[in-house]
């Protein structure tokens, strides 16, 4: 057993691009739905598709490739607070991945978003993960 379900839903996807996989399935939970729909709107993964037929239910994600290098879109994901050393910040501390190129995953008060969303919301959170 697990004790990091967001340390396990980043290290499938990472497992599933280093093997090079289509397609990944992933426990669901309603933070990782959050997470999932944040990838596909910022264009880091293909489609994704819930399916709630089991108690848990299961997250689908088609990964998504460059035609032409058949690399990853996404480089490095990356876990920052863990269950053991939680990482908050303010709307004015809020990190920039990358100089604005990545993205980092906040769990704020008013839901699960991007930096750059929670910076102009002007709230502040537990940083999840960089994604880049």
């Amino acid at each position: 057993m697990y004790t990091d379900p967001i340390a396990d839903f980043l290290t499938r996807v990472r497992n599933a691009i280093a093997a090079g996989h289509r397609v990944v399935e992933i426990p669901a939970s309603n933070l990782k739905k959050e997470m999932t729909k944040i990838l596909f709107d910022q264009g880091y993964i293909l489609s994704y598709q819930f399916n709630d037929e089991k108690i848990q239910g299961t997250i689908k994600i088609a990964l998504k490739y460059d035609r032409e290098t058949k690399e990853s879109v996404i480089r490095k994901l990356e876990r920052i607070s863990t269950p053991g050393l939680r990482k908050y910040v303010s709307a004015l501390e809020m990190p920039r991945v990358l100089n604005g190129l990545g993205i980092a995953i906040v769990s704020t008060s008013k839901g699960v978003m991007t930096n750059k969303k929670a910076r102009q919301e002007n709230v502040g959170g537990e940083v999840i993960c960089y994604v880049y």
